[in-house]
């Protein structure tokens, strides 16, 4: 377990280069913030948190399964888990920030990423309020596969500048 990282991970510095290279600044673990995000943007008041699938028990999910050793151990660990991302989402919506949640998954494959990117960039600026019902008033989002949200199109695309 100790050859596990848990800061800098390639899901979290492929959203980190993609973010910069969107020209969106931002710190990154602020230990000032609850749950010490992985990404704070200071300007739209956005945290994003970048979780891996088993860690953070995402059930449902190919990356998420459950060792066949210590079953009890596991599952309370993961459970915790859970629960502190739940209080950390609540107190960051208290204090007025907008938290985001990126799956490890729709990282991980290319084939989502580039859709995954722009829904992450369009959500951060405001870009998705265009067109989107906001009418169930969470601001809490997590960023899946396929989301239903129609969005215009970007600038320069990522794949033009070597982000496939």
């Amino acid at each position: 377990m100790a050859a596990i990282k848990g800061k800098d991970t390639k899901p979290e510095m492929i959203v980190r280069k993609y973010l910069f290279f969107r020209r969106l600044r931002y710190r990154v673990y602020s230990r000032k913030l609850p749950g010490s995000p992985d990404i704070v943007l200071k300007k739209y008041r956005t945290v994003v948190f970048v979780d891996g699938c088993f860690w953070h028990g995402h059930e449902g999910c190919k990356y998420f399964r459950i060792p066949k050793s210590n079953v009890d151990f596991w599952r309370h660990k993961i459970a915790m888990n859970i629960a502190r991302d739940y209080a950390n989402n609540v107190d960051l919506e208290l204090a007025g920030w907008k938290v985001i949640r990126v799956w490890e998954y729709v990282i991980k494959t290319k084939a989502k990423r580039k859709k995954t990117l722009e829904t992450l960039y369009n959500r951060i600026t405001g870009l998705s309020d265009i067109g989107y019902d906001q009418s169930n008033g969470k601001d809490n989002e997590s960023i899946a596969a396929e989301p239903n949200i129609q969005y215009g199109e970007l600038k320069a695309s990522p794949t033009e500048k070597g982000w496939n």
